[in-house]
Order: structure tokens, then sequence, then C-alpha cells
């Protein structure tokens, strides 16, 4: 695995355990796929989990702001 690779790796926020992961099956590509799949389905249940967050503090917003009138 080259270090163009590791350095995306990385900048996609994999630890090395993914890392280590990813150069073992480095030359099955499909199993390469098959990890980053699945990483970016723990990563894009990450963003949703924080859209949830967002929606919540907008309702409370809301709210207070509809308290006001």
């Amino acid at each position: 695995m080259d270090d163009i690779v590791r350095k995306n790796l990385i900048e996609a926020g994999c630890d090395d355990e993914k890392i280590a992961e990813f150069e073992k099956c480095f030359d099955n590509k499909n199993k390469c796929r098959k990890l980053l799949a699945a990483y970016r389905r723990e990563l894009l249940d990450e963003v949703h989990e924080k859209e949830r967050c967002i929606d919540c503090i907008d309702y409370l917003a809301f709210i207070i702001n509809s308290s006001d009138n």
C-alpha cells in the first residue's frame, strides 16, 4: 500500500486498526471495497445521529422563540 492511500485513510478518520485491516487485504479489491463501504456506513450513521441532535436543538430554539411572543 502506498503513502497516498495511507494518507487518504488517515484523512478519512481511519484509526490504526482500520488501516492495518485495509493493508492486509489491499490486494483483494473485493474485500477492500467491502471494508470501505462498511466504514462509509459508520460515518454516515454518525452524520445522521448529529443531524438528529441538531434537529433537537432547532426544536428547542423554536420553542424558546415561540414563548417570547
